[in-house]
């Protein structure tokens, strides 16, 4: 079931995410080669691989949105050149660490971005070449890297109605499933229930409160109670 919930959208869908993972990384990796000669700049390309896959096939998610993308990269980045200067002679070490710490600086900077890990090991394990960069591995390939895929992000996604990245610019309209005080779930009902959870939740409360109102209205009509529900495409 849950699989079945997780990849329930549309072969159209699937299509355009490939479509955005295929201009983003271009984007990535010409710029890369501009700038950089084609060398440097392709060091972290493989955690840009992974961002460009939640950017394209999950914009919704609170993973994908800017600070997430921007300040996981780049705080990851620091911390593993850190730990790469302070450990030398120790790789394995260097590298758990690393990811280690990673994890808890995105937690606390609330910038949770997974491929951010892989560009915290990569400054560890990239080898001679990421090393002799030190910390100017943190502004070129990575900061490079990021602001380039994040601009291509917001521009591919951003002729798709329904694809609202970032989220804080489109705001949806207060047209909901009526009647709205049925529909909506408190704020702070919300917050505890993600407190008993306890693990972190991929999804927005604004998404949370459109799924829901749509299985409302979805259930009632089901259920042949009178409903005035607005069309689907209405709710993008």
């Amino acid at each position: 079931m849950v699989r079945k919930l997780a990849y329930s959208v549309s072969e159209r869908e699937h299509w355009i995410s490939a479509a955005g993972g295929l201009f983003g990384i271009l984007a990535v990796l010409w710029t890369s080669h501009f700038w950089l000669g084609g060398h440097g700049g392709v060091l972290a390309i493989a955690s840009m691989g992974a961002s460009a896959v939640l950017l394209f096939a999950a914009p919704h998610g609170a993973l994908s949105q800017p600070w997430p993308v921007f300040g996981g990269h780049v705080v990851s980045a620091l911390v593993g050149v850190t730990c790469a200067r302070w450990l030398v002679g120790e790789p394995m070490l260097a590298a758990s660490l690393a990811v280690a710490l990673s994890i808890a600086a995105m937690y606390s900077l609330r910038c949770l971005h997974p491929p951010g890990g892989a560009t915290a090991l990569y400054a560890v394990l990239g080898g001679e070449t990421v090393h002799a960069l030190g910390y100017g591995y943190l502004f070129s390939p990575v900061l490079l890297n990021v602001v380039v895929l994040l601009a291509v992000a917001v521009a591919f996604n951003y002729p798709f109605s329904w694809r609202r990245y970032p989220q804080c610019w489109h705001r949806r309209s207060q047209a909901r499933v009526a009647p709205v005080e049925e529909s909506m779930i408190p704020h702070s009902s919300l917050v505890y229930a993600l407190s008993q959870i306890d693990t972190f939740v991929d999804v927005s409360e604004e998404d949370l409160q459109r799924i829901y109102a749509l299985a409302l209205g979805q259930h009632h009509k089901a259920a042949g109670v009178p409903v005035q529900a607005k069309p689907a495409e209405s709710l993008r």
